[in-house]
């Protein structure tokens, strides 16, 4: 009990650096989200707590308010994090794969299965939904590469669903902060089994690229994004 009690208390000045770190980095590209975060904390404790004076139950209604404005407060604050965090990362090479990496269970990904010499770049990720491949880059020629990518997937993956997504603003295309939400939309066709197949066979062809060195993903210095895990578990 008494190394659990030394490792938790260890731990909380770790998370609570990272959280200061994190409001940090954040306030440089969103001023103003001290004052949004707190405002929505005193609204929503003082909702609450006038609740409570009108049916006469104060102190329980503040006690309710108090939890649930932290709640609020957390819940506000992570999602201004993560689109400051996109915003620093948009239109920097390999800002994509930081972004596959960080999509959640169930999904393998590969950063660079494809890439020119302008540095348009094609990233894979294998999930139930079945093969993504998400292009970064100029959209003429990443629609290039991504058409050589699946012919050459073809040959060894022929009853695999496969996707594409361009990163961009443009018409057809998927803004850097949507790519994670469009990828969990996408249907899920295939069993654990098959996805496992299918990364066996995708590793089995191999990785051209895999000895080109290329960032995984320029995260902003001292930001972290949320963990969700790169691979099935």
């Amino acid at each position: 009990m008494a190394r659990k009690e030394n490792a938790d208390t260890a731990a909380n000045p770790g998370r609570l650096k990272q959280i200061a770190l994190t409001y940090k980095m954040t306030r440089r590209a969103d001023s103003k989200v001290g004052l949004v975060v707190a405002g929505v904390g005193i609204v929503t404790f003082g909702v609450f707590l006038a609740v409570g004076f009108l049916i006469n139950h104060p102190i329980y209604l503040g006690i309710l308010g108090f939890i649930l404005a932290f709640l609020a407060m957390a819940i506000i604050f992570g999602r201004r994090a993560e689109r400051a965090a996109f915003g620093q990362m948009e239109g920097q090479p390999g800002a994509a794969a930081a972004v596959l990496e960080n999509v959640g269970r169930g999904w393998t990904t590969t950063p660079a299965v494809a890439m020119n010499r302008n540095q348009d770049v094609v990233h894979r990720a294998v999930g139930k939904a079945g093969i993504v491949l998400v292009g970064e880059g100029n959209p003429n020629r990443v629609k290039g590469l991504l058409a050589a990518e699946k012919k050459r997937m073809a040959r060894i993956v022929v009853d695999v669903p496969v996707h594409d997504i361009i990163v961009g603003d443009g018409e057809g295309q998927v803004p850097l902060k949507k790519v994670r939400t469009t990828m969990l939309k996408l249907p899920r066709v295939l069993a654990g089994p098959q996805v496992t197949a299918a990364n066996d066979r995708l590793r089995a062809m191999g990785d051209l690229m895999s000895n080109m060195p290329l960032p995984k993903g320029p995260m902003p210095k001292g930001m972290r994004m949320p963990r969700g895990g790169g691979k099935p578990r």
